[in-house]
């Protein structure tokens, strides 16, 4: 997603809303077959929030610009057929150091709905942006790979009130139909890396974030398992 036009949009947009912000984001994916059978592979060593969650905490770690504060989570095991030790729904609840706070929601399996799966929306105090996908938000959308990074649009909502207490703008509607693929997202990578290589780019931060935002779901995932919320500090936790 950081190498996504349209998400970089998004973010850019959401730190314009003030502070704090509410973070609000799913993806949810209903999956049988092939898609199912992965789905449980890839359950035998971590769950939904951890698998989908570490680039959507990535996300809001970018619009808050603050430290993760504390998690807390909840989950359910839906199916027979994962470990009695594993969970295929989960939903983790994040505080940031400024105020800001944000949910993540992932469940996979066939019992999951193809109702609200796709979720991005960020509420500040200026207002609000939205990301409106009808193609890939629609149904049976969800398991769809190609879909996942999706945006179609972009809605803003301006919170601003005149002196009857009606709203002075419209919301803004930003066109993204011209947004790369999820193939396409692949080469933007590798162009990235190969520039990093090239240009003896330091990474070193590029590689912290990402440790950071894996530290908070690997510890969302401790918290729903142990039933009370994990305090960050830094990259370790405190009891």
């Amino acid at each position: 997603l950081r190498h996504h036009p349209a998400w970089q949009q998004f973010i850019t947009r959401a730190k314009n809303l003030g502070k704090p912000l509410v973070m609000r984001m799913n993806l949810n994916q209903q999956s049988c077959g092939s898609a199912w059978q992965t789905h449980r592979q890839l359950m035998a060593s971590l769950s939904p929030i951890v698998d989908c969650g570490v680039h959507y905490l990535d996300v809001m770690c970018q619009m808050t610009d603050a430290e993760p504060v504390s998690v807390s989570a909840i989950g359910a095991r839906l199916s027979d057929e994962i470990s009695t030790s594993q969970y295929n729904y989960g939903q983790l609840q994040v505080r940031f150091s400024d105020g800001s706070v944000g949910w993540y929601e992932a469940g996979w399996g066939p019992m999951m709905s193809q109702t609200a799966f796709f979720i991005k929306d960020v509420i500040g105090p200026r207002g609000s942006v939205s990301i409106v996908a009808r193609e890939a938000g629609g149904e049976g959308q969800s398991a769809s790979v190609e879909a996942h990074t999706r945006t179609e649009s972009l809605r803003v909502h301006a919170s601003l009130l005149n002196e009857q207490g009606e709203f002075t703008r419209q919301d803004e509607w930003i066109d993204t139909g011209d947004e790369p693929d999820h193939d396409a997202l692949c080469v933007r990578q590798q162009q990235f890396f190969a520039r990093a290589i090239e240009e003896n780019l330091n990474l070193l931060p590029h590689l912290q974030q990402a440790i950071d935002s894996l530290a908070v779901v690997l510890a969302a995932d401790r918290a729903m398992r142990e039933q009370r919320t994990v305090w960050l500090n830094g990259d370790r936790h405190q009891e």
